[in-house]
């Protein structure tokens, strides 16, 4: 069963011990992940405006999302190849148009977002965990929040500048722990 996280999120994997064949892949996948995941916030160039997904299953990893350059896409291209226990890699991951109204539009959001005190102590980190990904005037908020409210009001700061379209794909913290007690 593909393990689907998003990119930019530190959580926490807790590792089972491994009863059958099945369990020892299902750690292998989440510490290939982890890799990932690691490998990912570590690049210097990926930023707020950027979102990544990656499923691993037995080995094989697909990356998704949203890249704002060509040479990110191909930059974590190379670097999630060369982790050990990747046997293969699909690349899905999109680059977003190059405009300057969604230029505009995803600093206007940024500012309103981590310029609210609310999310000052998101601000401060060196991977901020909310992401602005602006695709034709159509905006989505991906990423990891601690509360309903903070996601609320993250989408309530995202309107009012212009945006054909609002998404709000943020999750919470306990959201993404059921998630990976769950496996999905």
């Amino acid at each position: 069963m593909a393990k689907t996280i998003v990119a930019a999120l530190v959580a926490f994997l807790t590792f089972e011990s491994p009863l059958a064949a099945s369990a020892q892949m299902n750690i292998r996948d989440r510490l290939v992940f982890d890799q990932i995941s690691d490998q990912v916030n570590r690049y210097t160039r990926y930023t707020i405006f950027d979102s990544l997904s990656a499923a691993v299953e037995n080995g094989r990893v697909t990356l998704t999302g949203w890249v704002t350059m060509p040479y990110k896409r191909d930059d974590i291209d190379r670097r999630i190849r060369r982790i050990d226990g990747v046997v293969s890699l699909e690349n899905a991951v999109q680059v977003l148009p190059v405009s300057q109204f969604d230029d505009q539009l995803r600093f206007r959001i940024a500012k309103a977002i981590y310029g609210h005190s609310s999310f000052w102590q998101y601000a401060s980190m060196a991977n901020p965990p909310i992401h602005i990904v602006v695709n034709h005037g159509r905006v989505s908020l991906e990423g990891v929040v601690n509360s309903n409210v903070e996601r609320m009001l993250a989408r309530s700061l995202a309107g009012g500048f212009g945006a054909l379209d609002v998404t709000n794909r943020l999750r919470t913290d306990a959201e993404v722990r059921e998630s990976l007690a769950s496996g999905n």
